[in-house]
């Protein structure tokens, strides 16, 4: 498995994934040409965030996001990781653990990093176990949102 930056050649399996995640997760269908822009905007714009693919056999598998938050607290930057896609036939395989391990690699690596941090649903159990064995733990904070 090759974990890797994602380049502009991966918009159109990325673009599949989100419209696949928000349809599996939320029963939302996305328009298709929004979320294109949006995938497109990060591609093309490293400050806005950065797509990270897995590949088996050259097939791109799943892929996450990782964005930003300024941490006064820490003097630096905090991952937030999210869009996370396996493909279905790929999951329970470790797809998403060395998609992790990765980025935590990269925190660890860099000393402007200071740690990582993602939201799940809360009835998504099976998620959270998995974070919990990469050693990620439940935070004290309930995360609110107003959305346009």
């Amino acid at each position: 498995m090759l974990i890797r930056e994602a380049k502009p050649e991966d918009l159109e399996y990325i673009l599949d994934f989100q419209l696949k995640m928000a349809s599996e997760t939320e029963n939302i269908e996305l328009d298709r040409a929004t979320v294109k822009s949006g995938v497109q905007a990060v591609l093309e714009d490293q400050r806005k965030g950065q797509y990270y693919v897995a590949e088996i056999g050259g097939q791109v598998v799943g892929s996450l996001l990782t964005t930003f938050e300024w941490s006064d607290w820490r003097n630096g930057t905090v991952l937030w990781i999210q869009s996370v896609y396996v493909l279905p036939g790929h999951r329970r395989k470790g797809v998403y653990s060395k998609l992790y391990e990765y980025v935590q690699k990269k925190v660890l690596d860099n000393s402007a990093l200071k740690g990582i941090r993602l939201y799940a649903d809360k009835s998504n159990e099976k998620a959270q176990n998995v974070y919990r064995r990469l050693g990620m733990n439940p935070d004290h904070y309930t995360t609110f949102e107003w959305l346009k």
